[in-house]
């Protein structure tokens, strides 16, 4: 897989919710798709998303570090962010850098849209 292979696909759910798929690389070389994407949906006012990492292979800081400030920005519009089923690695990733002390990380799709 090369570095910048990296897919985002997103899709609406009751309720209002967004939810973002990703899968691939999310690094250095590619957050700013995801960037501009949230920075769309928040333009849009959708402030909800439930972002599913199952098919995230790799995360940097910078890829995280898109969240921490789509969090921000969502919850002074009264939203949420919430992570959804990350893979072992990034699990690992998010936990090292304090994520699950900020964001809920949920198991489920119907977890994550309730907590969102």
């Amino acid at each position: 897989m090369v570095a910048d292979d990296f897919n985002l696909h997103s899709e609406e759910c009751t309720g209002g919710a967004v939810l973002l798929k990703l899968s691939g690389y999310l690094d250095a070389h590619t957050y700013e798709r995801l960037d501009a994407h949230i920075a769309r949906l928040f333009a849009d006012k959708r402030y909800r998303l439930v972002v599913d990492l199952s098919g995230v292979n790799y995360i940097s800081s910078a890829g995280a570090g898109v969240f921490i400030g789509a969090l921000t920005d969502a919850q002074e519009q009264k939203g949420n962010v919430v992570l959804l089923n990350p893979s072992p690695n990034v699990r690992e990733v998010l936990e090292m850098l304090g994520f699950n002390q900020i964001f809920k990380i949920a198991a489920g799709q119907d977890e994550a849209l309730a907590a969102v």
